[in-house]
Parts: C-alpha cells; structure tokens; sequence
C-alpha cells in the first residue's frame, strides 16, 4: 500500500456510479418485495390459520393398535412439537411472504433476483472505492456505512444459498439498506482521500472489518427481535380470539349493509396487519433466530474490542483511554453479554429478553452515529 498515493479520480467516480446504480436497483427489489407481500393470498392465510389453531386444539393421544391373531400391542406415538420455552405456545410458522401463491412467490423471486444484481453493483462500488486510495475502504463513515450493508445484505444471501427460510428479512433488510446508502450519499459523502498516517496500519483491515460484520449479524438479531415482538403480540390477540372478532365484525357489517354507512377503514387496516403477522414465521422461531445469531456474533464483537484494544497501544501507548468509542464499545458488549445472560435464563425468556436485545443494539448504533458525529475523541480524526 503506498500511504502517498493520490486517490485516482476515475475510479472513486466510478463507484458513485455503482453506488447510485446499486441503489436504484435495491430500490426496485423494495418495490417488487412489496408485491409480495400485498399479493399473498389473505384466504389462503386464514385457511392455514384456522387449520393450525385446530390442530393445536386438538389434544395429544396415543393410539393403541393390537394384532388380530394376538400378537404384540404398538402404541402409535403422537405428533411431537417442540417448544421454546415451558409454557410457550405451540404455533407453527406462517406461511411466508408470498402467503403460499404463485403470484406472490413469483414477485419473492423476482425480489431476490434484483437483490442479488443490486448486491454485485454495491460490493463493485465498494470494490472500487477501496482501489482509488489503495486501502481499505472502510475509512470514515460514508466508507463504513456502504461497506456495512453490502456486508449485511451478503449475510441475507449466503442464509438463502444455505436454504434458511429467511425470506421474511428481504423487505426490512433492502428498506434498511436503502436508507443506509441514501444517508451515506447525501450526509455522510466525503470524497476519496488518504487516511491519516496513524489509520495506515494492518489493523484497520481486522479491527474495522470484524466491527462491520459483527454490525450486520447482529442486525439481522435485532430485525428478528422487533419482528418477535409483533408477531408474539399477534399471537396473544389470536388465542384470546381477538383476530376472530375482528373479521366477525367486518362480515358482519358487510352482510348487513352497513359498511356503506359506517366507515371500515381502519377496520380493514388492522386486519389487514394481522394478515401480514399471520405470514410470519412463529414468535418462537424469530425469537430462536435472534438468539442464535447474536450469540454467534458475540465472539466476533469481543474479537473487535480486543483487536481495538491492541491497536490503540501500537497507536498512542496504551490499551485503554477511556475515548468515548472505546467506552461505547464496552458498553454495547455488556449490553449484549447481559441480553445473552438473560435470554439463557428461564425467567427472563421472550419479550423481557428482547427488549434488552433492542436496547444492545440500539448502543451499537449510538456507537457508531452519535459517537461519531457528535462526540469528540480519538476516533474523530477518520472525518465523518
């Protein structure tokens, strides 16, 4: 790497092109995720629902078949369900997106394939960014930022190529990713320059590099625990028979006439809500994921803070300062180490759990744009 080396012009202008271009195709998958989900058949749903919440009606029985020549007795195990957690309730998963049809699927796919070409004009953006200065491409926030969700959106697409049913994520994650690269464009922009010499080191690729793939992992935890939370209250109003009343309700007044006279907007607005929870996957499977992937990731953050630690000390002669970013650090750590504490814990399980998972990572983003931007410190001088 040659620290002296100009940035070459043509080269950062082509990867604003790639940004740019990466964007209007993400934005496209947006449009096409949508589809998906409004042309999910809401009959199909509600006929998958009412199946399953008999079935788990339905209590469990052991059939007891015996030999007509006298011989031996078999009894016929029943269906085994699993549970997360004593005292959860049995729901399978929705049915996806796509709410099991032909059109909606078609749009997931189309979705996904717009995904993946937006995917390869970000990663070439990124890709070229980093070759117009040599380096890392990852040295101030507009670099972190679109580096950040190409990371997240490969994390997306390698959980689709391993067959992970997480198609559930496409529409937040190209949102999210979306709103990333407009913020990192329009406010977060610098020009591509050199770093300052004490940036210039081997430790910017491992210490910075793990920070962004922890990022992304564990917002995929934190969308999984948001995710949970609805669904977790959809199915509360499900068994106590609020869902039902509603549609009861709206039958009701479209037999008789009177959605004519009295406004059903709202009406159709909630329950439309309550179709796109149903499509979910089960509170007891968000909830799973979540756990797992932060607790998967949580390794690597710690990695992160100690690869920070180390080169602070070959950077200014000590491992700890007290800078705000290393205390930010340590602070979603404990955060997250407390989330995974508590979620280990049979009385802290579900929403209790979740709501310190959303609060760790909400300290990993506060990490990264308030401490940056309006905190002082060390860590000031990679510009915004």
């Amino acid at each position: 790497m040659n620290i002296a080396a100009a940035a070459n012009e043509t080269l950062a202008h082509n990867s604003n092109l790639l940004v740019y271009g990466a964007m209007a195709v993400y934005t496209l998958a947006f449009l096409a995720h949508m589809a998906e989900w409004v042309f999910g058949s809401r009959s199909k749903v509600g006929r998958t629902a009412a199946a399953l919440t008999a079935e788990a009606a339905q209590p469990a029985t052991v059939t007891v078949r015996a030999s007509a020549k006298g011989g031996t007795t078999v009894l016929e195990r029943p269906a085994v369900v699993t549970r997360s957690a004593p005292g959860s309730r049995d729901v399978p998963d929705g049915p996806g997106a796509a709410g099991g049809t032909e059109k909606g699927d078609l749009y997931g796919r189309i979705a996904i394939s717009l995904t993946v070409l937006a995917w390869a004009l970000h990663v070439g953006g990124v890709i070229t960014r980093a070759l117009s200065v040599q380096r890392a491409p990852w040295g101030n926030m507009y670099e972190f930022s679109t580096t950040f969700a190409a990371v997240a959106v490969s994390v997306y697409l390698i959980l689709l190529v391993l067959k992970k049913k997480v198609r559930w994520l496409g529409l937040p994650l190209v949102t999210t990713v979306l709103l990333d690269l407009g913020l990192a464009v329009s406010v977060l922009y610098t020009a591509s320059d050199q770093l300052v010499p004490a940036l210039h080191s081997y430790w910017l690729w491992i210490h910075v590099s793990c920070a962004i793939i922890s990022g992304a992992v564990l917002y995929m935890g934190a969308v999984a625990t948001l995710l949970f939370l609805f669904r977790d209250r959809y199915e509360d109003r499900v068994a106590d028979g609020r869902v039902a009343a509603l549609h009861e309700r709206l039958d009701t007044l479209c037999r008789s006439g009177k959605d004519k006279q009295e406004s059903t907007f709202w009406l159709r607005v909630r329950i439309g809500g309550n179709d796109v929870m149903s499509r979910l996957p089960a509170a007891a499977s968000l909830d799973k994921f979540a756990y797992r992937v932060n607790a998967t990731v949580f390794p690597l953050w710690t990695f992160t803070i100690i690869a920070g630690a180390i080169w602070a000390e070959a950077a200014w002669g000590r491992y700890w300062g007290w800078d705000p970013k290393e205390v930010w650090s340590f602070i979603t750590w404990v955060a997250y180490a407390t989330y995974l504490h508590a979620r280990a814990t049979a009385g802290w399980k579900g929403r209790k759990a979740a709501w310190l998972g959303l609060i760790a990572f909400a300290c990993y983003l506060f990490n990264y744009y308030g401490v940056n931007i309006f905190v002082t410190g060390l860590h000031s001088y990679a510009g915004v």
